[in-house]
C-alpha cells in the first residue's frame, strides 16, 4: 500500500518546519509548498517583515525542505490573497467593521486554494503548523480540538473550515507545546529553530491600517466626521472611521478629562460614538456567516428555546465566556452571555466551544 501524500504549507518558521518533519517521520510522502501571496512589494520590506510570506520565508522554507530531503515548490496565490483577504479587509473597514484577515486567509487561501492545488498533484491531505487538532466526533462530523497548549491554541482563527477541508487536513503540531516544537527543531538541526514568531497582519507590517486603506482605495477613504455621544451630542472631530474600532481608548484626540471609549461606528452618518467604560460592555450579540463543525445545524435551538450552552470567544485573545446560542433567522444566531463581555466588535468572529471542541462560529454583526 502506497504512503499517503501530504502537501505541507511551509512558511519557513519553526512550526511548519517541524510539522513537515513529524509527518515524514510518521511515514507520509511529504511535499513542501510555500504560498506566494505578496503583491508587488519591495524586497527590502519583505526581508524586514519576514513573517509567513516574505522572500526570506521562501529561502528559509527551501533550506528546511532540503534538510528534510523532501520536494519543495513555491506556488503563486497572489490573486486569491488579494481578492479574498486584502480586498475583504478594506471593504469591512469602509463599512465600519473590524475584520479578521487571518480567518479569511485560512479558509479561502491556505485551505480552499491550497487543498485544491494539492489534490491536483495527487495529495490526500494538506498540513500546516497550526496549534490545533482535527478530531472526528461520535456523530461522524469533523471538528477542531484545542491544542495541547492553551497558550498557543489557534482554533479561533480556524473555526471557518468546512467538513471537506477538515477531512483532508493534518495538524501534527497541535499535540505539542511551543517549547517542545523548538526543542525538536534544535535536536534535528533545523535553521528555523530559533526564528521568532510572525506578528500582526502580514500585509501591513507597520500596523497602519488606515494608511494601507488610503493607499489601496484613495477615492473611497471616508472623510473626517464627528465624534458623538449615543444621543448625538457632538464631542469633536474624528480622522475618518477607518482609524477606529469598538473598545478603542487611545489615539482618539479627545480631551474630556477622563478616559472614554469607542462604543459604535456609524458609517451611514460617518460618526464615531464615544462612551464611558461601562458602555463598552454588552450581553447580547448577533452573528451571521455561520459555520458549524461539531453539529450539523442549530435547528433544535430556535428563537423560543433557551439555546445551546457554549463558551464563546469574541476575539483572538479573549478567554471565552459562557453563553447560550440560538438560531433567530436564516444564517443568523443570537448569543446571550451569562455576564457582560467587553467590546463586542462587528466584523470580528465569535467562536463557540464545548470543553475543548469547536462547535462552530460566525461573524459578529
Amino acid at each position: 500500500m502506497s504512503k499517503k501524500k501530504v502537501v505541507v504549507g511551509m512558511s519557513g518558521g519553526v512550526d511548519s518546519s517541524v510539522a513537515a518533519y513529524l509527518l515524514k517521520e510518521q511515514g507520509y510522502d511529504v511535499i513542501g509548498v510555500t504560498m506566494q501571496i505578496w503583491q508587488d512589494e519591495e524586497a527590502a520590506i519583505q526581508e524586514e517583515n519576514g513573517g509567513c510570506c516574505g522572500l526570506s520565508a521562501v529561502e528559509d522554507a527551501r533550506r528546511v525542505a532540503s534538510a528534510l530531503e523532501i520536494p519543495y515548490y513555491v506556488m503563486n496565490f497572489k490573486k486569491e490573497f488579494k481578492e479574498r483577504v486584502m480586498d475583504y479587509f478594506v471593504e469591512e473597514y469602509l463599512k465600519g467593521r473590524t475584520p479578521n484577515p487571518c480567518i479569511a486567509c485560512n479558509r479561502y487561501v491556505k485551505w480552499e486554494s491550497l487543498l485544491k492545488r494539492g489534490m491536483d498533484i495527487g495529495a490526500d491531505y494538506i498540513a500546516t503548523g497550526h496549534y490545533a487538532r482535527v478530531t472526528r466526533l461520535p456523530n461522524g462530523r469533523y471538528a477542531l480540538k484545542a491544542s495541547a497548549t492553551a497558550a498557543k491554541d489557534q482554533t479561533y482563527a480556524l473555526y471557518n473550515l468546512t467538513q471537506f477541508q477538515l477531512a483532508h487536513t493534518l495538524m501534527p503540531v497541535g499535540e505539542y507545546t511551543k517549547e517542545e516544537i523548538r526543542s525538536i527543531a534544535e535536536k534535528i538541526g533545523l535553521c528555523a529553530a530559533n526564528k521568532p514568531d510572525s506578528q500582526e497582519i502580514c500585509f501591513i507590517p507597520d500596523n497602519d491600517y488606515a494608511g494601507f486603506i488610503n493607499k489601496e482605495v484613495p477615492e473611497q477613504v471616508p472623510p473626517q466626521g464627528n465624534f458623538v455621544t449615543a444621543d448625538g451630542t457632538v464631542l469633536g472631530r474624528h480622522k475618518g472611521i477607518t482609524h477606529y474600532t469598538v473598545g478603542q481608548r487611545k489615539k482618539l484626540g479627545l480631551a474630556l478629562g477622563h478616559p472614554v471609549f469607542v462604543t459604535e461606528i456609524r458609517p451611514e452618518t460617518n460618526e464615531v460614538v464615544i462612551g464611558e467604560d461601562k458602555d463598552v460592555f454588552g450581553t447580547v450579540l448577533r452573528a451571521d456567516r455561520l459555520n458549524l463543525m461539531a453539529i450539523e445545524n442549530l435547528n433544535d435551538y430556535g428563537p423560543e428555546s433557551p439555546g445551546l450552552a457554549v463558551n464563546a470567544k469574541i476575539r483572538y485573545g479573549h478567554r471565552g465566556a459562557p453563553c447560550r446560542v440560538r438560531l433567530v433567522g436564516e444564517d443568523l444566531a443570537e448569543c446571550i452571555f451569562d455576564e457582560p463581555v467587553r467590546a463586542i466588535t462587528p466584523g470580528q468572529a465569535v467562536v463557540f466551544y464545548q470543553d475543548d471542541i469547536v462547535v462552530g462560529g460566525g461573524t459578529i454583526r
